[in-house]
């Protein structure tokens, strides 16, 4: 008897990541186009406004009409956000709300006002980042494309959190940290489909960027001297102060809308008060104007005294959050490094002053404390990291920036701060009750370390009445699931359910408790 040799399948080539990549390139090249001329805008529109307050000083007649004209572009703004709510603040919480479920929008009603909106209000020297807006004009262009497409469920999401890798990383020049950013913080998702079209999306966006805009970094900080081993005690102590102050921004970054409600003005018209208050802060401190970036790389090349330092901070803080509580289009990503970098100022400055630091160090503390302060009031520690790395040139503070970091970090979380991306989408939504749209989509869910759900078979719990648990992803392969499959750390679930439940879905397995016998 002549045995037979076993019969091998014929394998056939997977080209599902290839045409996710060939999408991402698609959404990473416009969102790339579009975000550089909005980001090359903004910096013309600042030095417009700055060259504005300079013939001012010289014909004082000049500043009536040009506070009619603000006040004409704060109620034009003001419209475009009363059409469009999706448009207000950064960005960055719709577009995590999108990603998770909790809410939907139309992307082309949000691309050109969002656009149109960001130039005017950034550019005009408010103390809001582009960056934010920056994601939201990538995740919308992402979503555009997916509709143009006709791609949905996991694969539209995929090319939404594409686009918000390429937006960021077209505002930064940091693709890396950009991706990092997405999957950290707005998406909270690590599959290879959505990681490898981030990094390709981020990738095409930021070639493109730097063709507008050159190679150099954006916040490129030449630096003489590498941290000595002597000095890690102040980091300690750097991480402790940004810690704090990092909490305290949180917390008045998240009541100022409380603090609007009481003008009984219509809400979309709190742009008014930032529109008027910029006036006087243009006239006396014009270089001041902006998100914050020329203020960074001002204070690295001549620190000014600490009482100067002390009186900067004050006012970027508190401009700063009565800009964004306006709800004009625009972020507090780059305010939230330009304050990290004058606490770092201060703190060195201050320590230099009791005789515990060198001057020359100084510009080494202004680097480690924009990724602290960035760390603990996004608790994203390692896109902090990161994005710093990237947006500085060099790798030499990579032990630094990550002690710092860490501490931010923790201090934030003892004193009780949540992510705040996180709480502003929380204060974006309201809780919902099962939908149906009749069309099914797939919700993916890591299982993190310490999870309830580690350890435990899938028998052990109640499942939601509207899913069901189809896969679990364990590293490359996918199991499929029965009553005794243990699941364990690392492994992503896969749960089928209706489109428009998915956050409902999310959130009753976040809850789930362990089923009685």
């Amino acid at each position: 008897m002549v045995a037979q040799r076993p019969h091998i399948a014929k394998q056939h080539f997977d080209f599902t990541r290839f045409s996710s990549i060939g999408r991402a390139l698609i959404v990473g090249v416009i969102a790339g186009i579009v975000v550089s001329i909005f980001r090359f805008s903004i910096e013309q529109g600042l030095r417009f406004v700055q060259w504005v307050y300079a013939q001012i000083h010289t014909n004082w007649l000049l500043l009536f009409p040009w506070i009619g004209l603000s006040v004409a572009v704060a109620f034009f703004v003001g419209w475009l956000v009363k059409n469009e709510p999706n448009i207000k603040g950064s960005g960055i919480p719709q577009v995590e709300g999108q990603l998770a479920g909790e809410l939907d929008y139309s992307w082309w009603s949000v691309l050109w006002r969002k656009f149109v909106g960001g130039i005017l209000g950034i550019g005009s020297g408010l103390f809001l980042g582009r960056e934010g807006p920056s994601i939201q004009l990538g995740a919308t262009i992402g979503q555009g494309v997916a509709s143009k497409l006709k791609q949905t469920g996991s694969d539209r999401r995929s090319l939404i959190a594409g686009g918000a890798a390429a937006g960021l990383s077209a505002a930064f020049n940091a693709p890396i940290a950009s991706t990092l950013f997405v999957l950290e913080e707005v998406y909270h998702n690590f599959s290879p489909i959505i990681w490898t079209t981030a990094l390709v999306s981020a990738m095409a966006s930021n070639f493109i960027s730097l063709n507008f805009f050159g190679l150099v970094p954006v916040l490129h900080i030449p630096y003489g001297h590498n941290l000595p081993l002597s000095q890690y005690g102040n980091l300690i102590g750097l991480g402790i102060f940004l810690g704090i102050f990092g909490y305290l921004y949180q917390n008045v970054t998240l009541t100022m809308p409380n603090w609007y409600a009481k003008l009984r003005l219509p809400s979309w018209l709190d742009g008014l008060v930032p529109f008027l208050l910029v006036i006087p802060i243009g006239l006396i401190w014009p270089q001041l104007l902006g998100g914050g970036n020329a203020v960074i790389l001002n204070l690295a090349a001549v620190t000014p005294a600490l009482l100067a330092l002390l009186g900067i901070f004050v006012l970027r803080f508190t401009f700063s959050t009565i800009s964004y509580g306006s709800g004009l289009p625009g972020g507090i990503f780059l305010p939230i490094l330009s304050l990290g970098a004058i606490l770092g100022a201060i703190y060195a400055q201050f320590m230099v002053a009791v005789g515990w630091m060198p001057t020359n160090l100084i510009p080494n503390f202004i680097i480690f404390a924009m990724a602290g302060y960035f760390a603990g009031i996004g608790k994203a520690p390692f896109t902090a990291i990161l994005l710093i790395t990237e947006m500085v040139g060099t790798l030499h503070h990579l032990m630094p920036l990550a002690v710092v970091s860490m501490t931010a970090y923790l201090v934030v979380d003892l004193l009780g701060g949540a992510p705040i991306y996180e709480a502003l989408l929380e204060k974006l939504i309201q809780p919902r009750l099962p939908e149906h749209s009749g069309i099914q989509d797939r919700l993916e869910l890591p299982i993190f370390e310490g999870s309830k759900l580690e350890g435990h078979q899938v028998r052990d719990f109640k499942w939601p009445a509207e899913s069901l648990l189809i896969a679990i992803r364990r590293g490359e392969r996918q199991v499929i699931p029965h009553g005794d499959t243990l699941m364990r750390a690392g492994d992503t679930l896969i749960i089928l359910t209706d489109r428009d439940n998915r956050a409902w879905v999310r959130h009753q397995i976040t809850h789930l408790t362990v089923a009685t016998p």
